[in-house]
């Protein structure tokens, strides 16, 4: 299958008639990649659900469909330029080879503001002759080319990708993917259409009355059975709607923190935390005066009270000298005189004479010694000093220093809660970021009361499914005689059983050739062959597990975001390559938040092998210059395309053969 044309007139932001060629020819040569650039809001999305609205009408999972019904969505996507009594139109051209050659085959939807029976009006042109009756079997004939149920591995978009690696579990709709790419909903085909047997058989056993009771029994299944499937409807329908209120609020939240609208929320918060603060700084100046009414003033002059206290100690010492050496005076006499007594020879009076000399010249001259200055200091205040100098002023000066430190981090705590102060929102800012804000919560509060009334529906749903179910199966097994019908119906248990040990084994089969792919797509784009040896799927769940070459299993927080997400496109890379089919691929916003080295390893090894066409919707941020230059290096670019969005009416304009560069 190869898409070759699409045609959109008065579709969405497009007014008038806009024609993108989709071949993959240039230049005599085939390249894949089909390069449309737009910023956002520009128009990307809106191509994205034209290819699924041609492809299958009311079933189409459009991104702007939300809740509305088909008729609804209908009208809301018609161009505000178009004219009155003017016609919406989507044309989707594509090739496929039926009959050992190629064939093109267009499909044209159109509509007006009043949607004949609620639907768009259909037409399927093969080889430009309509052909009626290819449209009123449309739905069959593209399941067999492009199934709904995998065409999410087809046309899938960044969020998508993002959504899926950030996930332990693959959403609903993968899942949904991946059982109908492994047949494994044809044993659950095969499982009702024996119920549906077991059902017919058991009639042929009722007789009239109990016939009629199993026919209301059945009316009631049927009910219940449509409700479920309603309400699986709507609950996919929600879902999108609750993915894009949930980023709506994580973008208001993330408006609402960045340009100060958290800081001014906490505004009487700061504010009270300024004055307490300021309290906090007042109370520990007026300690700090207090501290400074001691002696610790004196500190700033230590060098000369230490002079003092030397030339205190030099003057005590002399007063003391001038007290001993009268003293010593009268007990020299004394002793001298008492020598005299004891008939001591006179060298040995004369030597002890001598020495008592000596230490009474020693005393006079310190009595004597000449100072510079006098303070007149007593011992006791030289006491005084020294234990000023020796313990009461390291002791302040200590106190002081602890006293300034905190001074000093509560200036800074005061200085920093004052910078949040100033750069919060204004009152009138403040007030429209948290209304954004509680509108955005408003709105996701609703998605998901209804997504959780869905689901409440589906299981109730299910239950009276189950329970009706279990009524006709009691009924008839109660009820009804046995025949030769019931070796039917008794086997019917048994083939069930087999049809579920069949289903698990298809699915084991079917895994591991899956797990291979998606192994191998992941190495591929990785290129860290010693990271990962093996990529296991949970036969349950479908959640992805990883293995290094020593067979020790990789927890999926070690990889970066970036790996993770090369993880989630090596799944659906890998899926498509299971299913056989050579479809084409359009991504939109193909590069997400990957970093430069992720980014080269999808522009060089993803992009150009994904599939023989690669529609590429992308914002000048994802493909950039650096991007353009390697796919225009090898040879990948078909055709370029630039929508370019008039804002104020709000109109885009198709541009061909250029891109932002």
């Amino acid at each position: 299958m190869l898409f070759t044309e699409l045609v959109l007139e008065n579709f969405g932001p497009y007014a008038g008639k806009n024609i993108i060629n989709l071949r993959t020819e240039k230049d005599n040569q085939t390249r894949p990649i089909i390069l449309i650039g737009g910023m956002n809001g520009g128009g990307k999305t809106t191509l994205m659900d034209a290819i699924r609205l041609a492809l299958y009408g009311q079933r189409a999972q459009c991104s702007t469909r939300n809740n509305l019904s088909y008729s609804g969505f209908l009208i809301q996507a018609i161009n505000n330029k178009t004219p009155l009594g003017g016609e919406t139109r989507i044309e989707l051209a594509f090739e496929h080879f039926i009959d050992d050659q190629w064939k093109e085959i267009r499909i044209v939807r159109r509509w007006n503001t009043q949607p004949k029976d609620g639907k768009d009006t259909l037409g399927i042109l093969e080889e430009d002759w309509p052909d009626k009756a290819l449209a009123e079997t449309w739905d069959e004939f593209i399941e067999t080319l492009l199934p709904l149920g995998i065409s999410n591995l087809f046309l899938f978009d960044g969020e998508q990708v993002k959504e899926l690696a950030e996930q332990e579990n693959p959403p609903t709709t993968v899942i949904k993917s991946i059982q109908s790419l492994l047949g494994l909903e044809l044993v659950e085909r095969l499982a009702v259409d024996l119920e549906v047997l077991v059902n017919r058989k058991q009639k042929k056993l009722a007789t009239q009355s109990q016939l009629k009771t199993i026919e209301e029994i059945e009316d009631k299944l049927n009910y219940y059975k449509q409700e479920l499937e309603n309400a699986n409807q709507e609950k996919s329908a929600i879902d999108n709607g609750l993915r894009r209120a949930n980023k709506k609020v994580k973008e208001a939240s993330e408006r609402f923190r960045i340009e100060g609208g958290k800081i001014s929320a906490e505004s009487s918060t700061l504010t009270t935390k300024i004055d307490e603060l300021k309290e906090k700084l007042q109370q520990q100046r007026n300690e700090m005066v207090t501290l400074a009414a001691t002696s610790l003033p004196l500190a700033l002059i230590t060098p000369l009270l230490t002079e003092a206290k030397e030339q205190g100690e030099s003057e005590v010492k002399q007063q003391q000298a001038i007290t001993a050496k009268t003293v010593l005076q009268q007990r020299d006499k004394r002793l001298l005189n008492y020598l005299e007594t004891l008939q001591l020879t006179q060298d040995e009076l004369q030597k002890i004479q001598t020495f008592l000399s000596e230490e009474y010249e020693t005393i006079n001259q310190t009595s004597q010694s000449n100072l510079a200055h006098s303070l007149g200091i007593t011992e006791d205040e030289l006491n005084q000093l020294n234990t000023l100098l020796d313990h009461k002023l390291p002791l302040q000066l200590d106190t002081a220093k602890k006293q300034l430190e905190i001074l000093e981090k509560l200036e800074i705590d005061l200085d920093n809660n004052e910078r949040k102060l100033q750069v919060a929102a204004s009152p009138e800012d403040y007030q429209k970021l948290s209304d954004a804000l509680t509108n955005a919560q408003k709105e996701a509060a609703k998605c998901q009361t209804e997504y959780n009334s869905a689901e409440k529906r589906i299981r109730e749903a299910e239950r009276a499914v189950q329970m009706t179910i279990k009524d006709l199966k009691s009924y008839t097994d109660k009820a009804l005689e046995k025949q030769n019908n019931e070796h039917i119906i008794k086997s019917s248990a048994k083939v069930q059983t087999t049809l579920q040990l069949f289903k698990e084994r298809l699915t084991l089969k079917k895994l591991n050739k899956l797990e291979g792919e998606v192994t191998e797509c992941f190495r591929y784009l990785l290129h860290k062959s010693d990271l990962v040896h093996r990529v296991a799927i949970d036969t349950h769940n479908f959640s992805l597990s990883i293995y290094d070459p020593q067979g020790e299993t990789v927890p999926k927080h070690r990889l970066s975001a970036g790996e993770k997400q090369l993880l989630s496109i090596a799944f659906l890379w890998g899926l498509a390559r299971v299913s056989g089919r050579n479809l084409p691929i359009a991504i939109d916003t193909p590069l997400g938040r990957l970093d430069s080295s992720h980014r080269n390893n999808l522009v060089e090894r993803y992009f150009p092998t994904a599939s023989h066409q690669v529609i590429l919707l992308s914002t000048d941020t994802e493909i950039r210059q650096n991007e353009l230059q390697q796919l225009t290096e090898q040879d990948a670019i078909a055709h370029q395309y630039l929508l370019q969005y008039n804002p104020d009416e709000r109109q885009t304009t198709v541009h061909g053969d250029r891109y932002f560069w």
